[in-house]
């Protein structure tokens, strides 16, 4: 099989939703953590590629990502990650001109006993000639332990335990003088103060506790230092982000003379109306070896009206202009600057979804905010991370003078849990735990550039999804955590979108489709709506007084998918729903697996199952949606896959009773299936998938299960009547086996192509010989 070249053409998965779980570096990559992954991206890749690589090597959800600063003339780039699984680990990049895919894992630490929560890197340019780099971490045993990489090793210097105990949510470390000598740790998190520790120099770094900085009211979520101007003679000034819907700033001044502003009385709230306290103007007193220094507060910015998540300084090098990026709950993410002539802190952009236009449901809107941002390195995109674990990327257009949106990156942001191609593989469907449906296909920018996008979300749900099929080329059915399946068909916004872009014409008529779906506010049904025009004005309607209302937000405009490029998230949850057409019952709980013929007329289902009454396997047929009786029985647990044979004449299902099952469609009755033979020990542990040989002489497929074995099986001669099914081929893994599938068709030199995926994440192919059904070959799929 050495002839094959494996590559990967697209990797999708949604982003962790933790404030520190991202870090853009001066080599325009964005890391960022994906369950226990870390994905890395380049928002500025021209045609945009979306997530170029996965590194994987924690165990458990990675909740922070910082990249380390560079030395001079240093070709490497460190990366540091911590996860729930309490280790810290260091990442160096060989070469950072490829793709990044030389991440190698230097250094695994394990010191915290708890999940790491955030981490902090020193980022002074005035330590030349030092080759040592400092960096904190926090995590929930309310420790922060402060850490040095000297070469590539990893030492712990200090660990500071939270008195009064708190959780350090956020984190953040600077040179404190002019000399770049002392350094000064803030630490904030599930109490309303800011802690100040300051330690003399680099050598000696025992941070004290010396200042604690009251005034909010809420958890603090974000810390981050900046000097005001670009020489370090000037003031550093501290922004903190909290739940109380405010960031404050902190000024740090060093001598014992107070900053001009106030040592001449003046009150940073003169004539506001601030709810809440008065911000107090204490000064607050700090030493660091000889010097002395004072921290006084020194604005209150109000303009979000929810939690801020996240709170993040821009400094332009050439004019030192401060630039802070915020970002809230509210769905907003806001750029303040201070006003040239009176200094107050004014809001200058406000970017993200507008209220009026959110919708009442959560499900569409990204309801539960943004919760982090970042500036590019050059202060010209910004970029935030959402609910539904997608990234949203604005560029500063300087002609216009204003920041346009480009396309971002989206991925499922809980396990997933089914896949289907559509009838004719022009786009790929999957399902998640995250109650998503989504639609990935290849984007067609013309002089070969192809790139793989989320088309089109057909489903936003309020149960977990747990299988999806694909009827024919525009509609697909799918079942999740409830007693009934969907089924869904293509809306005439979605299909010329796909024709447009992806040159999918499904040689269907795009004309009477509908125009579109919206979710009614009180339902769990997509329903079809009319698009409407540009210019009309929609009334705001009470949803519990009128169950039918139009929900302002989720009303599709006729322009709303007009567009020349993968859509944005916005549009993505709002405008690509596809309505619903019909409902399938009969199951007594919840929907465990489903698969649909090749030919399109039938869909055979099963539920999750203790008993042989449950572990019935339904068929439906499609021309009338109603339920073939009576429904097929043999199992007595959960069954968790069915599959149709190639030419539709056999269904096998596999369960967690460890036996397998072959139907026989009836000669007489093509919607109708008897029992041809089961195996009740196919397998000793439970059998997890099973998928079809393409058509050959005999019958041939495959099982695989918990017991870490792929068995291949083969009717002896379908002349003979007593002709049995029996193992032919056992092929043993390292680990439990969860999927498996056959490529439909022989390949080239008439061997059938076997796909495995275990338990670790593992895929390989095995190449089969069609006589003998022996592994003639085997590719082990690099692990992404």
């Amino acid at each position: 099989m050495d002839k094959y070249q494996v590559g990967i053409e697209y990797l999708s998965a949604g982003a962790n939703r933790h404030t520190a779980v991202a870090d853009w570096n001066d080599d325009g990559i964005v890391a960022f953590g994906a369950d226990s992954h870390i994905a890395l991206w380049r928002p500025h890749n021209s045609p945009p590629r979306g997530v170029t690589n996965l590194i994987s090597g924690h165990k458990d959800v990675v909740k922070a990502v910082k990249f380390l600063p560079r030395l001079e003339g240093e070709s490497q780039t460190y990366l540091v990650s911590g996860a729930d699984d309490q280790c810290l680990k260091v990442w160096a990049f060989s070469d950072v001109d490829a793709n990044a895919s030389g991440a190698s894992c230097i250094q695994t630490v394990h010191e915290h006993t708890a999940s790491i929560n955030c981490i902090a890197t020193l980022h002074e340019k005035t330590l030349q000639g030092s080759t040592a780099r400092i960096f904190a971490t926090g995590a929930a045993d309310a420790s922060i332990k402060v850490w040095i990489l000297e070469g590539s090793e990893v030492r712990l210097l200090q660990t500071i335990n939270t008195k009064p105990k708190f959780f350090p949510l956020s984190i953040a470390l600077s040179a404190l003088g002019q000399d770049g000598e002392a350094l000064v740790l803030a630490v904030a998190g599930t109490r309303d103060i800011v802690q100040v520790f300051v330690a003399s120099s680099i050598t000696c770094s025992d941070f004290q506790l010396q200042a604690t900085l009251s005034g909010h009211e809420g958890w603090i979520r974000s810390l981050d230092f900046t000097r005001e101007g670009n020489n370090p003679e000037t003031d550093l000034i501290l922004a903190s982000a909290s739940q109380d819907k405010y960031v404050r700033l902190w000024r740090f001044h060093q001598g014992k003379e107070l900053p001009a502003a106030t040592s001449n009385g003046a009150d940073p709230s003169v004539g506001a109306y601030l709810p809440g306290r008065s911000p107090s103007n204490k000064a607050h007193r700090l030493k660091a070896a000889d010097k002395e220094f004072s921290i006084t507060f020194e604005a209150l910015l109000l303009g979000h009206d929810d939690w801020i998540y996240s709170a993040k300084w821009y400094s332009d090098p050439s004019t030192g202009k401060l630039q802070l990026l915020s970002t809230s709950a509210d769905n907003t993410l806001a750029i303040w600057e201070a006003d040239s002539s009176s200094g107050i802190w004014v809001t200058t952009v406000r970017l993200g979804e507008i209220s009026r236009e959110k919708g009442a449901t959560t499900a569409t809107g990204s309801a539960g905010g943004f919760w982090t941002g970042l500036w590019s390195p050059d202060g010209s995109s910004v970029t935030c991370l959402g609910r539904t674990g997608s990234w949203r990327l604005w560029n500063y257009n300087k002609e216009q003078g204003q920041w346009i949106p480009h396309i971002g990156i989206s991925g499922h942001t809980r396990a997933v849990t089914g896949i289907a191609w559509s009838k004719n593989g022009d786009y790929l469907l999957s399902t998640s735990l995250d109650q998503t449906t989504r639609l990935h296909a290849s984007w067609n920018k013309g002089a070969g550039q192809k790139t793989w996008h989320e088309m089109a979300r057909p489903q936003i749900h309020g149960y977990d999804l747990n299988c999806i099929d694909s009827l024919g080329n525009s509609k697909f059915v799918s079942g999740a955590d409830e007693k009934l399946m969907r089924v869904f068909d293509e809306p005439k916004a979605v299909a010329k979108l796909l024709s447009r872009l992806c040159d999918i014409g499904n040689g269907e008529n795009v004309e009477t489709m509908p125009d579109a779906a919206n979710m009614p506010v009180l339902g769990l049904s997509n329903k079809a709506i009319e698009a409407v025009d540009d210019d009309l004005e929609i009334q705001v309607t009470n949803p519990e007084t009128d169950r039918d209302a139009l929900d302002p937000g989720s009303t599709v405009r006729k322009s709303a998918l007009e567009i020349d490029h993968p859509p944005f998230e916005d549009s993505l949850s709002r405008h690509t729903l596809w309505p619903e057409i019909e409902k399938l019952y009969g199951h007594g709980y919840e929907i465990s697996c489903l698969a649909v013929s090749h030919d399109g007329t039938l869909i055979a289902s099963a539920c999750k199952a203790s008993s042989i009454n449950h572990a019935v396997i339904r068929l439906f047929e499609t021309e009338r949606w109603t339920e073939v009786k009576p429904p097929l029985t043999a199992h007595s647990l959960t069954t968790t896959r069915l599959r149709f044979s190639p030419d539709d004449r056999y269904l096998l299902s596999v369960g967690r009773d460890r036996q397998w099952v072959v139907f026989e469609r009836d000669s007489d009755n093509k919607h109708s299936y008897k029992l041809l033979q089961s195996n009740p020990k196919g397998h000793s542990r439970m059998i997890l998938d099973a998928a079809w040989a393409p058509s050959t002489n005999s019958l041939v497929f495959a099982t695989a299960g918990r017991d870490k074995q792929v068995k291949i099986w083969q009717q002896a001669s379908s002349n003979s009547a007593d002709s049995g099914i029996t193992c032919v081929t056992t092929i043993p893994e390292s680990h439990p086996v969860t999927a498996i599938d056959f490529l439909p068709r022989t390949a080239e030199n008439g061997t059938l192509l076997l796909a495995v995926g275990t338990e670790i994440g593992k895929i390989s192919i095995y190449s089969i010989d069609v006589t003998s059904l022996n592994v003639s070959s085997t590719l082990s799929l690099r692990p992404e």
